[in-house]
């Protein structure tokens, strides 16, 4: 017997061992873990922990705001009732104005929600959706491995317009970003056609993510040229008449122009970006005609000098790869698709509050997918919380506009003079077989 014990007490010694040079390993490396990208997977785990006990006490100590949730029942329960005129569905703040993949997925949550009146129930499914949405952006910054593992401390916890928007809010923006998240998971595993009809839901759900889409069309030039890129466009158009075929075969322009209303007007006590300006000149056409020949012009720019890395003119996007003289490098799917988005959002005729997550999840990688000696860490850091601020300062102020703009064009400056080189790449003959995805290139 005392043989045993002693045996079993030098069994617990040694395990203690392990254990405490386990510790004493993680200490000593803590500024590795910090810092070090490869540690990605780690510190992604311990804040997906963190944020279902931060999810849980927001839903229970902060007070739930009725915003459009009680809109968005109203919209769906008129199709739960029969309603196939689009413009038939409406609700307390007005006309349905999203397309038909809202319907469907909303109508799934009236249904869950005992007809959308447990509130509570939809929060935690709405801190559910928060926390997948969450695993989707780090599986993309796990692959383009360029931002450092702290700043995922202000990604997650430390914004508290992002957790309003998820769970005290409602909104429908953060169900089309989980979505399109989960869309660019699947073109970094190269499973194109599943990531276009995933995009094109996600569009169905709301049209912001049609900021993604000049930088998707790039990508699908550059992957197959054009004859191989219209199978892809086929699949986005096609899943949109699916989707739509209810409504469209009733009153086909009423859905159209309900769902796909690119001319909505906006109200100014809303806007986040641009308080700063006389009211008038934000509701003048000639305003917008201006954004949106700047965001084309932006657009074109970065396609032509930052996206597309060939020496061959970018008019040999429209050839075959095969065809090409000159291989393509390995293609930047995050970076052109994300930078594409932020374009769009520097453009916007207008901000409002639940806007914010169209791109909060893609500032981190926007703002360390350059090297850092273009732009240190903490003047990074300092950007982020500058953006946070604007975005918590309700109701907007001309300064807290100003501020936005002024960090907006910051990160443009940084993603125009310090985009990272592609690395080089052989230049044996171009092959019909899919080229492997360089992390570099993420």
């Amino acid at each position: 017997a005392p043989r045993r014990e002693t045996r079993s007490g030098a069994a617990m010694a040694a395990g203690w061992g392990v254990v405490a040079t386990a510790l004493r390993r993680a200490w000593r490396g803590r500024r590795a873990a910090l810092l070090e990208p490869s540690y990605t997977p780690l510190v992604a785990a311990c804040l997906c922990l963190a944020e279902g006990g931060v999810n849980f006490w927001v839903i229970r100590r902060v007070a739930y705001t009725e915003i459009d949730w009680k809109a968005y029942m109203q919209e769906v329960e008129g199709f739960a009732n029969g309603t196939l005129d689009y413009t038939q569905l409406k609700g307390n703040t007005g006309p349905l104005v999203y397309p038909a993949g809202f319907v469907y997925i909303f109508l799934g949550l009236y249904y869950a929600t005992d007809h959308g009146t447990n509130i509570r129930l939809a929060q935690y499914l709405f801190a559910g959706l928060y926390l997948l949405n969450l695993l989707l952006v780090f599986r993309i910054y796990c692959r383009t491995n360029k931002v450092p593992p702290y700043v995922f401390f202000f990604m997650c916890c430390a914004s508290y317009r992002i957790h309003s928007i998820f769970v005290l809010r409602l909104f429908n923006d953060p169900v089309a970003m989980a979505i399109l998240f989960l869309a660019i998971n699947l073109f970094l595993e190269e499973h194109w056609s599943w990531g276009c009809l995933l995009f094109s839901l996600a569009v169905s759900v709301k049209m912001n993510i049609l900021l993604f889409a000049p930088g998707l069309l790039f990508l699908l030039l550059q992957r197959f040229g054009l004859l191989g890129c219209i199978p892809k466009l086929c699949i986005c158009a096609l899943l949109q008449v699916v989707l739509g075929l209810p409504f469209l075969l009733v009153n086909p322009v009423g859905y159209l122009t309900r769902s796909f209303d690119l001319g909505r007007q906006f109200q100014f006590r809303w806007t986040v970006n641009w308080r700063f300006l006389p009211e008038e000149v934000f509701l003048n056409r000639a305003f917008h005609t201006t954004l949106l020949v700047a965001h084309l012009a932006g657009l074109g720019l970065f396609a032509l000098h930052r996206w597309h890395r060939s020496k061959e003119s970018i008019l040999v996007l429209l050839k075959d790869p095969a065809e090409r003289k000159d291989p393509s490098p390995p293609l930047a799917i995050v970076f052109v698709l994300f930078s594409s988005n932020f374009l769009g959002v520097c453009c916007s005729r207008s901000l409002h509050y639940q806007f914010y997550v169209w791109y909060f999840h893609t500032l981190p990688y926007l703002l360390w997918c350059t090297p850092t000696t273009k732009l240190a860490h903490m003047p990074k850091v300092l950007l982020l919380g500058v953006i946070e601020l604007c975005w918590n300062t309700y109701p907007s102020t001309i300064c807290s506009s100003l501020s936005l703009h002024i960090c907006h064009g910051l990160i443009l400056l940084q993603l125009w003079y310090g985009t990272a080189s592609s690395p080089a790449v052989p230049t044996a003959a171009p092959s019909r077989r899919p080229t492997a995805i360089s992390k570099k290139a993420q």
